[in-house]
C-alpha cells in the first residue's frame, strides 16, 4: 500500500497519474489510502472528495471521533440518522378526495433490501387508521363452522406461529399511468409495495380448530375500521398459506398495519388482506359487497368486468437509476432493482438498454423467495449516451412480465388495478431520469 502524501495536492496528482495508466472500459481494483476502489469509480471518488476540502476527510480525525456520543437510555426506541431526513413515505394529493381514504407510498428509491422498515410500509385506509384496545378486541369466527370461536388476542398468540417474508401490494400500484400518464418518481409509480416479515398464525390452524361445516367454500374477512371493510377469500386461498398476523418485522403490527391483528394473503392484492381484523365467516358463496363489485375489479374494454382477479402478478421496476436516483457520474455503474410475483419465485430478470430491442440477464441478489420482493442487478459501463432502461420479470410458473401493448390488447384501457407492463426509465445524457413510455 502506497504511503499517504503529503498534502491535498500530491494525492491528487498521484490519482490523476494512476487513473490515467488504467485501461480504458477495463475493470482493474488498486488501492487509495487503503481503500479498495475501481478504475470506473476512483477517480471521480476521490477527486470529489479531495476538493470538497472538508476537514473531517482522511487523513484529520473527524468532529465526531472527538467527543463521546450519547448514551444507551437516551433513545429507547431507535430512530435514523437525522441525515436520512428525506427517506419517507409520501402521498398524491389528488389521488383520493381525502386523506381518510388515502393511500401514501414506499421510497423504493431508497430501500437497501427486500424488507422495508416498517415506518416506511405503504398505507391505505379507507375509514381511517383506528385506535384498537387489544385487550377489548375479539376475533370472531361463524357462519358454516362446527365451534363457532370469539377469541381474545391472548388465545390468538397461544396458537403455534410461523414467520414468512412476503411482499404487500396495493392492486393499483401503478394504476396512475394506465392510461398514459406519467409520474415523475418511482416512489409514485411503484411505491404501493412493500415486503415484511410476518408474524402469526396460519388461518388454516384456526379453521381447524372451529371445524368447517360441509359446504364451506369462502370465507368473509370483516376489519373493525369505520369503513367496515369487508372481502370474500376463496376457501382454498385461506387454507393454503393465508395467515392472521399480530407481528410484522420483529414487532407487533404498527397501527396503520391494522395493530393488533390483521389477515395476511401473500400475492394477492392487498385490499384482501383485511386490516384489523374482528370476524372471519365461513359461507359457501362470495358476498359480493362493495370492495369486490364497484371496487377492486376490472373493466375490461367490452364494459365487462374482471372480478375476483385476486394475484399480484410478475411485476419489476429498475430503482437505481431512477428520477429521485439519478446516475451522478459516468463509467460503471449499477443498474439495481425489485421484481416480485404473486404466483411465486422470480426466476429471471431481464434488462434492455435499448428500450426492449436486445436483452440481457440480469443477476439475481441475495434471498429469493416466494411471493417476496426479488433484488437484480446488472453492471454497465455508461459514458454518457442516452439510454431506454427496462426490466422484464419471469417467474417460476413461466409468466412474463407483458408490454404496454400486450396489457392493453388483452385488458384495454378502463382498468386502474393490476398495472404489470414492462417500465422505461430515460437515461438523460447530464444523468437525469425521465419517466417514459413505449409499446
Amino acid at each position: 500500500m502506497k504511503k499517504l502524501s503529503e498534502s491535498k495536492t500530491d494525492l491528487l496528482q498521484e490519482i490523476k497519474a494512476e487513473a490515467a495508466e488504467l485501461p480504458q472500459k477495463k475493470r482493474r481494483d488498486f488501492m487509495l489510502n487503503g481503500l479498495k476502489l475501481t478504475a470506473g469509480t476512483a477517480l471521480a471518488t476521490a477527486v470529489g472528495k479531495v476538493a470538497a476540502g472538508q476537514e473531517n476527510l482522511p487523513p484529520n480525525i473527524p468532529a465526531w471521533s472527538k467527543t463521546l456520543g450519547r448514551g444507551v437510555v437516551s433513545v429507547p426506541y431507535g430512530l435514523p440518522s437525522k441525515h436520512e431526513a428525506d427517506v419517507v413515505r409520501r402521498t398524491v394529493e389528488w389521488l383520493t378526495a381525502d386523506e381518510i381514504a388515502s393511500i401514501s407510498m414506499t421510497p423504493l428509491h431508497k430501500q437497501k433490501g427486500i424488507i422495508t422498515p416498517s415506518g416506511l410500509h405503504f398505507e391505505r385506509y379507507h375509514g381511517g387508521v383506528p385506535e384498537v384496545n387489544p385487550d377489548d378486541h375479539r376475533l370472531m369466527i361463524n357462519g358454516l363452522v362446527e365451534r363457532p370461536l370469539l377469541l381474545t388476542m391472548d388465545d390468538i398468540m397461544a396458537f403455534p406461529s410461523e414467520s414468512h417474508i412476503h411482499f404487500l401490494e396495493c392492486p393499483a400500484n401503478g394504476g396512475m399511468e394506465w392510461r398514459g400518464a406519467q409520474m415523475e418518481a418511482l416512489q409514485f409509480t411503484h411505491g404501493m409495495i412493500s415486503g415484511s416479515e410476518w408474524t402469526g398464525v396460519m388461518l388454516s390452524t384456526i379453521l381447524q380448530e372451529a371445524g368447517l361445516k360441509p359446504g364451506a367454500k369462502w370465507v368473509l374477512a370483516e376489519g373493525a375500521d369505520a369503513a367496515g371493510m369487508t372481502r370474500s377469500i376463496p376457501i382454498d386461498k385461506a387454507l393454503d398459506d393465508a395467515m392472521v398476523v399480530f407481528a410484522q418485522n420483529g414487532e407487533m403490527l404498527r397501527p396503520e398495519q391494522g395493530y393488533p391483528v390483521r389477515l395476511f394473503t401473500p400475492g394477492w392484492e392487498g385490499n384482501t388482506s383485511v386490516k384489523w381484523l374482528r370476524r372471519l365467516e365461513i359461507g359457501d358463496k362470495p358476498w359480493m359487497h362493495r370492495e369486490e363489485t364497484s371496487k377492486y375489479t376490472d373493466l375490461l374494454a367490452d364494459g365487462k368486468a374482471r372480478k375476483h382477479s385476486y394475484v399480484q402478478e410478475v411485476n419489476s421496476v429498475i430503482t437505481s437509476p431512477c428520477p429521485e436516483s439519478p446516475a451522478k457520474r459516468k463509467g460503471l455503474m449499477q443498474l439495481e432493482g425489485f421484481a416480485w410475483s404473486g404466483r411465486g419465485k422470480v426466476s429471471r430478470v431481464d434488462i434492455s438498454l435499448d428500450g426492449g430491442v436486445s436483452w440481457k440477464t440480469a443477476e439475481l441478489k441475495g434471498l429469493v423467495l416466494t411471493k417476496s420482493m426479488t433484488r437484480f442487478s446488472m453492471e454497465i459501463d455508461w459514458q454518457g449516451e442516452p439510454l431506454l432502461l427496462q426490466s422484464r420479470a419471469i417467474d417460476d410458473t413461466g409468466y412474463v412480465q407483458p408490454t404496454y401493448a400486450q396489457l392493453r390488447e388483452a385488458r384495454g384501457t378502463n382498468s386502474i388495478y393490476h398495472k404489470n407492463a414492462i417500465h422505461t426509465w430515460q437515461l438523460n445524457t447530464d444523468g437525469t431520469v425521465n419517466n417514459v413510455q413505449l409499446g
